[in-house]
């Protein structure tokens, strides 16, 4: 399974487009993003890039993001489910460790919900990552919002 052009726009519409480097609204330092929400060892303060630069990250990133969610999830799922879940992943990290701490997807209780097969559970457990250094922020709450209606919405 891929992102579809909805999954892709979602994440697009929810990360902007910057083509100089920017800190962490949520930190106001690292990580710095660039293009489409791309953070790396390399983005630093002063870095920046060409449209085609960021949308080769973009690709990359989300090429990643994809195969994680593969990885991670153990039931089936329908398209918006994957594309809400890449969105996520996107946005709060994998999270593919030894530890138990819920720091991304793969030790969410989002996760948990759904490898257990409880969809609508696992939909609820959206809207809880909503804060960005222990602080609520608006665009979190939109975008997982965003995030819990797409996992819900049937496929045609």
């Amino acid at each position: 399974m891929k992102i579809s052009n909805n999954g892709l726009a979602l994440i697009k519409a929810f990360e902007g487009l910057s083509l100089t480097a920017y800190p962490d609204p949520g930190t106001g330092g690292a990580p710095w993003t660039i293009g489409w929400g791309h953070t790396g060892p390399e983005v630093k303060p002063g870095l920046t890039w060409t449209q085609a630069q960021a949308k080769q990250a973009l690709n990359d990133d989300v090429a990643r993001f994809e195969r994680d969610v593969r990885t991670l999830v153990k039931v089936e799922i329908n398209q918006n489910q994957f594309d809400a879940l890449v969105s996520f992943a996107f946005n709060v990290g994998s999270d593919i460790d030894e530890d138990d701490v819920p720091e991304g997807l793969g030790d969410s209780t989002l996760l948990r919900k759904l490898n257990a097969g409880d969809y609508e559970g696992a939909a609820n457990e959206f809207v809880k990552w909503n804060n960005s250094a222990g602080k609520v922020m608006k665009g979190l709450t939109r975008r997982r919002a965003a995030e819990r209606d797409l996992f819900l919405k049937p496929c045609r």
